[in-house]
């Protein structure tokens, strides 16, 4: 399914598309009269997954969305409502769930090996932008969903939200600043904040389109545990204060996500990323900005 039909010929020699399983976003109501296609991958700009992961409800398919689910609850909701209401699946795009070290570290979370959690440090960005393609760049546009909080930020919410087994009940001194304002002119190049969780932890978060930052550290009462990189494509690369290595390569995250997600609705068990898990992502986002 695509927008631009030049796009079309290259794609269907690549991957054997027959033409009867090409869409455009006009024509996608057709996808309820075609048994052959059961999911529909939502990874436009963040602006309009609403609109199309509720067409792709309606039309029977089962819905897989990128992060973030939506631009803000009741959008998050809207989806959630619409795939129930149509007795199909929603699956959010969270990669980093599908890594054999992710249930490690939230194992730790339940398990404590080190004590209890006395303190995370949740850093996620990269530095990009400034060159002549940043003119349609969606994540440099505030209606279209941009801006580090909304593309970085959630991964460093769910690895403080994974490490520590908790959801926060507040967020504490964020800000959100440029230091490109020639670039940045509309969203965040900078956000920072802290999450407070029930336990009495609090996580420091940092995300960005302005410096190379991707890792999780996790401080307890008798040792600790570091992941970095934790968000890498190749894998996440750890250790323990006990020595115990966190080492996960994996050749391709998003065909291990695929996979996952494909066999859990197959087989008719609960995906690792629910819907409810976008939601509640986006939640926080949400108090982060306010």
């Amino acid at each position: 399914m695509t927008g631009t039909p030049s796009k079309v010929p290259m794609w269907q020699q690549q991957y054997g598309i027959e033409d009867g399983n090409v869409y455009s976003y006009d024509t996608m109501a057709g996808l309820i009269d075609n048994p052959n296609i059961h999911v529909v991958y939502i990874v436009t700009p963040n602006h309009v997954h609403m609109q199309y992961a509720i067409a792709a409800a309606r039309a029977k398919k089962h819905v897989w969305c990128e992060k973030p689910m939506a631009m803000d609850v009741p959008e998050c909701q809207a989806i959630i409502d619409a795939c129930r209401e149509n007795g199909v699946r929603v699956c959010i795009g969270y990669r980093m769930r599908h890594q054999a070290t992710k249930p490690t570290v939230i194992g730790y979370a339940s398990s404590k090996p080190f004590g209890a959690i006395a303190d995370v440090v949740s850093l996620a960005g990269f530095r990009g932008f400034g060159t002549a393609a940043d003119a349609t760049a969606f994540r440099l546009k505030r209606a279209m969903g941009g801006g580090a909080l909304y593309d970085m930020g959630l991964y460093a919410i769910n690895a403080a939200r994974y490490a520590t087994g908790e959801e926060p009940i507040r967020v504490r001194n964020a800000r959100q600043w440029t230091e490109r304002p020639e670039i940045f002119t509309e969203v965040d190049e900078w956000t920072e904040f802290e999450l407070e969780f029930p336990s009495g932890v609090i996580a420091h978060c940092r995300t960005s389109f302005g410096e190379n930052i991707d890792s999780l550290d996790v401080t307890c009462e008798s040792g600790s545990y570091r992941l970095a990189p934790m968000n890498a494509y190749t894998g996440v690369r750890g250790q323990a204060s006990d020595g115990t290595q966190l080492n996960q390569m994996i050749a391709n995250q998003q065909a291990k996500q695929m996979d996952d997600d494909a066999l859990a609705l197959i087989e008719r068990r609960a995906v690792l990323a629910p819907g409810e898990e976008g939601l509640q992502g986006v939640r926080i986002i949400s108090a982060i900005q306010e």
